[in-house]
C-alpha cells in the first residue's frame, strides 16, 4: 500500500524553460536555437544540477564562445526569468494529497544547488514537502541510482510503499529498477487518471 510520494520538481510542478528568456535576447530564433543546441546545451546545465558551480560552468564555456559571452553568463544571471510559473493541475493535485493527510510527501529534483533558493521564494507549495533531496546540493543526480537510495535513506523512506513521479523516461527507469514504482508524468489529467488507478486519489 502506498503510503509515500515522490515528485519531481521541473516541468512537474514547475515550468521551466530556458527560452522563455532567450526569446527576449536573441532577435533571431534560428540563432537562439543554435545556441541551446550547441552552447548553453542540457547536458552543459544539468552538470550545475550535478553540483559544478555556475561560475566554473561559465568559465569553461566563454573561452570555447567568447562571441556568446554576454549570453552565457544570462543564463546565471537572468535564470528566474525561465521561469513560468507553476503547473497548476499538479499542484492542486499535490494539495489534494497533503490535505489528505493520508500520504508523506517528499520531493527529488535535478536542480542547481544556486538557483534552487529562488524557486522557493517563488513558489510557496514547495514548502509543503516534508523534504526535497536537491541534486546540486548532494553532488549526484537521477538516474543515479545513489540519488535514489539517499533519499530513501535520509527520509527513512520504504521502497515498496513510495511512488515516485517524474516526467522523464530515463528517471522513471532507474527508480522502477531499484524497486520503486513510478508514474511517467505527461500531464495533470493523466496523472490524476494514474492516481485514480491506483486508489490514491478518490
Amino acid at each position: 500500500m502506498i503510503n509515500t510520494i515522490i515528485f519531481d520538481l521541473g516541468k512537474v510542478l514547475i515550468n521551466w524553460e530556458p527560452r522563455n528568456l532567450f526569446r527576449k535576447i536573441f532577435s533571431d530564433e534560428k540563432e537562439m536555437e543554435y545556441f541551446l543546441a550547441e552552447v548553453c546545451t542540457m547536458d552543459w546545465n544539468e552538470q550545475q544540477d550535478a553540483g559544478r558551480s555556475w561560475q566554473d560552468g561559465i568559465d569553461l564555456l566563454v573561452p570555447q564562445f567568447p562571441k556568446y559571452k554576454k549570453e552565457i553568463n544570462a543564463y546565471f544571471d537572468r535564470w528566474e526569468e525561465m521561469l513560468d510559473g507553476e503547473i497548476s493541475g499538479t499542484v492542486q493535485i499535490l494539495k489534494e494529497l497533503k490535505a489528505s493527510g493520508k500520504y508523506h510527501i517528499y520531493g527529488l529534483t535535478n536542480w542547481s544547488a544556486e538557483t534552487f533558493p529562488i524557486a522557493v521564494k517563488q513558489f510557496e507549495f514547495l514548502n509543503w514537502f516534508e523534504g526535497i533531496l536537491v541534486s546540486g546540493s548532494e553532488g549526484i543526480k537521477k538516474p543515479d541510482p545513489a540519488i535514489y537510495e539517499l533519499l530513501l535513506e535520509r527520509y527513512s523512506i520504504d521502497r515498496k510503499t513510495a511512488l515516485f513521479i517524474d516526467d522523464s523516461l530515463r528517471n522513471v527507469a532507474a527508480a522502477e529498477k531499484i524497486g520503486i514504482k513510478s508514474i511517467h508524468f505527461i500531464g495533470p489529467e493523466n496523472l490524476k487518471s494514474s492516481l485514480h488507478e491506483l486508489e490514491i486519489l478518490t
